[in-house]
C-alpha cells in the first residue's frame, strides 16, 4: 500500500516521485490521468522536484478506494513512478549521465569534423566513402548513447498514444543520420554525420544547463533539506542508547542531543538546559535558551548543552519538513499564466509536425531536391521546440521562493506569488501581527491568589499572544482546569463547579456589563463567573520591528491600509496612531473579520489579510490573498498563502516587491519565448537554418529564459540580517552535505 499522510474529512495526499517529467506536456498528461479517477481531488506536479502531490478520498460511496491506482494511472499515462523521497541523489546521478553524454557526443563530433576536413579539400571518391563510413561508425554509438534520453521519452509517448517536444527533435536525429546514410551507401559526395552528431551535442548542452540551471533555482531546497540529520539518538526504557533512521523515530519516543547537533524532529525538552540557535526558525542570530518544557523544531541547531527531549511529531510532520513542503508547493501552483503555458505546450507537437512535414511538400515539390527538403524539415522540427515556454512560468516561480525564503518567507504556491501582485488593499490584525505578539502584564489590581490560579489554568488552554502572557505571570500558582472551551476572537470558557469561568474580551465575559469603555490604550483581559467581573488584566506589546516603514513602503505602493482587530476600540485606535494608519475597525469577531473582506471584495477590491490568530483564520481564507507569522496559530499557518518566519514586519513589502518582479520577468519570458519562434520559423522554413544551428538556436532560447529568471534571484534589495542568516544556514546545510 502507498504510504500517504492523512489530511482529515476523509482525505489523504500520497507524494510521488516522476523521473520522467520535463515539460508542461508531462504535468498535463499526469494531471489529466489522475483527474480522470473519482477518488483525486487534486492532482499538482512540480516540474523542478519531479514530484506530483496527489490528494485522495479514502472512501467513495461507502467503497474504500485503493491507493494503488494512483501508481497505475500514471503507469499507463507512460511514466514510472514510485514513492517520493530526497531528489538530490538523484537529481546528481541524471546530472552525471547528462555530462557523460555531451562528453562523448564532443569526442565523436570533433573526430567526425577532423575526417570532415578531408572530404570538404577534395579527397578522391574511394577516399571520401572510406571517410563517410568511418564517420558513420564513430556517429551510431554517439547517438545511441547520448540520444537515449530523447528516444526513450519518445518512444514512451507513442506507444502510450500521444506525442511530446522529444518526438520531433528524436525524428530530426533520426533522419538526419538516415539521409548521409543512404548518401554513404550511394557513394554521394556529401553526407551530415558531423552536423547529426553536433546537433545531438548542442542538444545535449542545452539539456544539460537547463537541468544544472533548475537545480540552482532550487539551491535554497536543497540546502534546506541537507539541514535534516539522517537519524537521531534514542534513548529506550533500560536507558539505553541507540541510533535510529529518522524514518524510524516516533512520537512519544526519547531522543537525546548532544551540543553541535541538529535537532532531528519536533520534540519537548524533558532534561537539560541549552542554547539552541534557532535562525531557521526565527531568523534571529542570537541563540535561545531552552529549559525543561520548551518546544523544539526540526532543524534548529544545539550550541551548548545536551538535552533530552520526547518526540512530538515524527520527520514528516515536522517543522523542517513543513518548510521544505511549502518551498516544494511554490512551483506547483496551477497560475493563470501557467495554464496558458501548459496549454499552449500541448498544442505544440501536432502543429510542429504538421508544418515540418507541409515544409518537406513545399521544398520537395517547388524546390525539386528532396533531400535537402528533407534537412530543412528537420531544422524546422528542432527549431520549434517549445522548451523555452515550458520554462517561462515554473522557473520563475521557483526562483521568486528561493529569494522570498532567504528572506524568511514561505509561500505555498506560485499562484499565491501571482495573487499577490494583484492587491490594492492589505488588512492587519492588531495583536500578534502588527505587535510582536508578547504582550506585558502591567497593570492586575487587587487581585487574590485564587483567582490567580483560575487565571492560569484558564489561559493555558488558549494560544492567544494575551493567555499566554498570563499564563507566563501566573504559571507558578496554576489550577488546572477540565472542560475548558476556546471560542476564537472571544476568550476561553470553564464549566466548574462553582459556576462558569470566562476569561477573554468584556463582552464575551462580562455581556450584562453596561460600564462605557474607559479609554484605556492598553489592551485588556477580563476574568468573570456567571458574568459577574472578577478581575481586570491590562497588558502593552510594542509594533513589530521596522512596522512603521513597512507601512510606508506600502503607501508608496498606494496601497491601502487597514486594521481589523478584536481589542478595544481605544488600543486599536493608540496602535494605529502610533503606526500612522488611519482606517482601523474594533471589536471584530472572526465572522465580521471575514466579511470586510468579502466587503471589500464586493467592491472589486484585491485583499491582502496579514493576521496570525485563530480568529483571523476565517478572514486568511476570505481574502484574495493572506499571510501569517510563524508565531501564529496552526489553523492561522495553514489558511495563510505566505508564512514569515522572523519579526520584521517588512516580509510584507518584501514578498509583495518580489511576487510584482515575478509577475514581469514571467511576461518577459513569454515575450522572449514567443519572440524566438516568430523570428525562428521563418527563418527554417525558408531554409536559412541548418539543422545544427537549429539545434543551438533552440537550447540558447531556452537558456535565455532561464538565465532571465536568474535575475531575480541575483537583483539587489536590502538585505536585512535575517536574510543573511538563512542564506548562511543553507549554505551550511550544503557544506556539511
Amino acid at each position: 500500500m502507498l504510504a500517504s499522510r492523512d489530511l482529515g474529512q476523509g482525505l489523504r495526499q500520497t507524494d510521488l516521485s516522476v523521473p520522467g517529467v520535463y515539460c508542461g506536456a508531462c504535468i498535463t498528461t499526469i494531471e489529466t490521468a489522475l483527474r480522470r479517477l473519482r477518488q483525486v481531488e487534486q492532482a499538482r506536479v512540480n516540474l523542478s522536484s519531479k514530484r506530483v502531490a496527489i490528494v485522495w478520498r479514502e472512501e467513495i460511496d461507502g467503497i474504500r478506494t485503493n491507493p494503488a491506482d494512483l501508481a497505475r494511472a500514471i503507469l499507463e499515462a507512460g511514466y514510472r513512478t514510485h514513492l517520493f523521497a530526497s531528489g538530490q541523489d538523484a537529481s546528481d546521478a541524471f546530472r552525471s549521465q547528462l555530462i557523460r553524454a555531451v562528453a562523448l557526443c564532443g569526442f565523436a563530433s570533433a573526430n567526425i569534423m577532423l575526417l570532415s576536413v578531408s572530404v570538404w579539400s577534395g579527397a578522391d571518391a574511394a577516399t571520401r566513402d572510406m571517410f563517410h563510413w568511418v564517420s558513420a561508425l564513430i556517429a551510431a554509438p554517439a547517438l545511441i548513447y547520448g540520444g537515449r534520453f530523447f528516444y526513450q521519452s519518445a518512444w514512451n509517448a507513442l506507444k502510450h498514444g500521444r506525442t511530446n517536444m522529444d518526438v520531433p527533435i528524436a525524428l530530426a536525429i533520426t533522419l538526419s543520420y538516415a539521409v548521409s546514410l543512404w548518401e554513404t551507401i550511394h557513394h554521394g559526395e556529401h553526407a551530415w554525420f558531423d552536423a547529426t552528431v553536433s546537433l545531438l551535442f548542442f542538444l545535449l548542452i542545452g539539456r544539460t544547463l537547463d537541468h544544472i540551471m533548475r537545480d540552482r533555482a532550487r539551491s535554497a531546497i536543497a540546502g534546506l533539506a541537507r539541514l535534516s540529520p539522517r537519524g537521531a539518538t534514542i534513548i529506550g526504557e533500560d536507558g539505553a542508547r541507540e541510533y535510529c533512521p529518522l524514518g524510524d523515530v516516533l512520537p512519544g519516543m526519547t531522543i537525546a542531543i548532544a551540543a553541535g547537533d541538529r535537532v532531528a524532529v519536533d520534540a519537548m525538552v524533558i532534561s537539560g538546559s541549552s542554547d539552541l540557535d534557532m535562525s531557521i526558525v526565527n531568523g534571529e542570530s542570537a541563540p535561545r535558551r531552552v529549559d525543561v518544557g520548551d518546544l523544539l523544531q526540526a532543524g534548529t541547531l544545539n550550541l551548548t548543552g545536551s538535552l533530552t527531549a520526547r518526540v512530538t511529531a515524527s520527520a514528516k510532520d515536522s517543522f523542517l519538513s513543513e518548510v521544505i513542503g511549502l518551498m516544494e508547493a511554490a512551483e506547483g501552483g496551477r497560475a493563470r499564466y501557467r495554464r496558458i503555458a501548459d496549454r499552449a505546450a500541448s498544442y505544440y507537437s501536432p502543429v510542429v509536425h504538421l508544418l515540418a512535414f507541409v515544409t518537406f511538400l513545399g521544398w520537395g515539390i517547388f524546390g525539386g531536391d528532396w533531400k535537402q527538403a528533407m534537412l530543412i524539415a528537420i531544422a524546422v522540427l528542432i527549431i520549434t521546440c517549445p522548451c523555452a515556454l515550458g520554462l517561462a512560468v515554473p522557473v520563475v516561480q521557483v526562483v521568486a521562493a528561493g529569494r522570498l525564503f532567504r528572506h524568511g518567507i514561505m509561500v505555498k504556491e506560485g499562484s499565491a506569488m501571482e495573487r499577490l501582485a494583484e492587491i490594492d488593499t492589505v488588512l492587519f490584525d492588531k495583536t500578534g501581527t502588527l505587535t510582536v505578539g508578547k504582550p506585558r502584564l502591567v497593570e492586575t489590581g487587587d487581585v487574590k491568589s485564587a483567582t490567580m490560579a483560575i487565571t492560569a489554568g484558564l489561559a493555558a488552554h488558549s494560544r492567544h499572544p494575551l493567555s499566554k502572557a498570563l499564563y507566563a505571570a501566573y504559571a507558578g500558582i496554576l489550577l488546572v482546569c477540565d472542560a475548558v472551551q476556546e471560542i476564537p476572537g472571544s476568550g476561553v470558557e470553564a464549566l466548574t463547579a462553582a459556576g462558569t469561568y470566562r476569561l477573554g474580551n468584556r463582552r464575551f465575559a462580562c455581556p450584562q456589563d453596561t460600564q462605557p469603555e474607559n479609554g484605556d490604550a492598553r489592551s485588556e483581559v477580563v476574568l468573570s463567573l456567571d458574568g459577574r467581573h472578577l478581575a481586570t488584566f491590562g497588558f502593552e506589546d510594542n509594533p513589530r520591528p521596522g512596522a512603521v516603514q513597512a507601512l510606508r513602503d506600502l503607501s508608496a505602493r498606494g496601497l491601502v491600509q487597514e486594521i481589523v482587530s478584536g481589542d478595544r476600540a481605544a488600543a486599536v485606535k493608540a496602535m494605529a496612531q502610533r503606526l500612522g494608519i488611519t482606517k482601523w475597525n474594533a471589536d471584530l469577531s472572526p465572522k465580521d473579520k471575514a466579511g470586510r473582506c468579502a466587503a471589500l471584495a464586493s467592491e472589486a477590491r484585491k485583499v491582502l489579510m496579514v493576521g496570525d490568530g485563530i480568529n483571523d483564520a476565517p478572514a486568511l481564507a476570505a481574502a484574495h490573498v493572506s499571510m501569517a507569522p510563524a508565531t501564529a496559530a496552526d489553523i492561522g499557518r495553514q489558511a495563510a498563502d505566505f508564512v514569515f518566519v522572523h519579526d520584521d514586519l517588512d516580509a510584507v513589502p518584501f514578498a509583495i516587491e518580489t511576487s510584482c518582479r515575478a509577475g514581469r520577468l514571467i511576461r518577459q519570458n513569454f515575450a522572449l519565448a514567443i519572440g524566438y519562434n516568430i523570428i525562428a520559423v521563418p527563418i527554417a522554413i525558408a531554409g536559412y537554418a541548418t539543422p545544427m544551428i537549429a539545434a543551438i538556436a533552440m537550447s540558447t532560447s531556452s537558456l535565455i529564459v532561464v538565465a532571465n529568471a536568474l535575475r531575480l534571484a541575483g537583483a539587489a534589495d536590502t538585505v536585512s540580517k535575517n536574510e543573511t542568516v538563512m542564506t548562511g544556514f543553507v549554505g551550511e546545510g550544503a557544506q556539511a552535505a
